[in-house]
């Protein structure tokens, strides 16, 4: 991958955040604990170092000590037309569950279809496509 990835401190729930991603996204999932890496700074158990490859790319891990949990305000994560029409609505859907339709997905003036949703876990989305052909 090119560019910046999104790393997100969850607030203890990063193993079950990034199996949520991976079963909307897909991907290849690699989950490493605390204990694994050898840290005693939490729960030994805990992730230490995650990351989703794939059409989409994150990565995360369980705040320590020191570490701010997520708390996104201002930003979004975008996948206007990363997918085909059919595969973006899926996600939007399956993104608002648990959580909050903030913009429908719809068809708008400006002739694409965009919507915005917030997970479960907080994280702000952008999803939208260009009219089908």
């Amino acid at each position: 991958m090119r560019g910046p990835k999104v790393y997100i401190h969850f607030p203890g729930n990063a193993r079950e955040a990034l199996n949520f991603y991976a079963q909307i996204f897909g991907g290849e999932l690699a989950l490493y604990t605390r204990e694994e890496f050898n840290r005693t700074d939490g729960d030994p158990q805990g992730i230490a170092h995650g990351e989703l490859n794939g059409v989409v790319c994150l990565g995360g891990a369980d705040a320590s000590a020191g570490d701010q949990p997520l708390r996104a305000e201002g930003m979004m994560l975008s996948l206007l037309g990363t997918d085909e029409p059919a595969v973006l609505r899926e996600w939007f859907e399956k993104l608002g569950v648990g959580g909050e339709v903030i913009d429908p997905l719809s068809a708008k003036p400006w002739n694409a279809t965009d919507g915005q949703v917030r997970d479960r876990y907080g994280v702000h989305w952008l999803i939208g496509f260009e009219p089908e052909n």
